[in-house]
């Protein structure tokens, strides 16, 4: 497991998790998507015409995966899973949100290296706060091949 500074930092560096639905028959989808992380929440930005976003709509349980690595003793990741909360308008204009004050401020810089959140008529946020988050890093079990650790 990741110690919650390690997560976070986790959490903070990488670009792409992968979020899994369900449909209304049960059957799960699962696609990618940027997001940012702010110590408490998962901030999803999706576009509202998809599949992901009509299913949340119907049922807002969700489960997110982030992980990397190569090889085996690589392996590492954060599984985070809830229920989401639709925040701000959608799609999103940029109309005034104090919520979305946090997560508009991380995800251009993290993403564009702006300082501004651009809006494009085609998204709108989604914040998880976990129920239940689960930690691997395979680089910490003994015995196995060692890799340089960044950070």
């Amino acid at each position: 497991m990741m110690t919650p500074e390690q997560r976070d930092a986790y959490l903070g560096e990488q670009r792409t998790c992968r979020v899994a639905t369900l449909a209304a028959d049960g059957s799960p989808h699962v696609g990618a998507l940027w997001f940012v992380w702010d110590g408490g929440s998962l901030w999803l930005y999706s576009i509202i015409r998809s599949l992901r976003w009509s299913q949340l709509r119907a049922d807002p349980r969700v489960a997110v995966v982030v992980d990397d690595g190569e090889e085996y003793g690589e392996l590492r990741g954060v599984e985070l899973s809830g229920t989401v909360e639709f925040v701000g308008e959608a799609p999103r204009s940029g109309e005034p949100c104090p919520e979305l004050a946090v997560p508009e401020r991380l995800f251009p810089a993290k993403y564009f290296a702006m300082a501004d959140m651009p809006h494009d008529g085609r998204h709108a946020w989604l914040r998880l706060t976990p129920d239940r988050i689960v930690s691997w890093d395979f680089r910490r079990i003994p015995g196995l091949p060692r890799v340089p650790e960044s950070g």
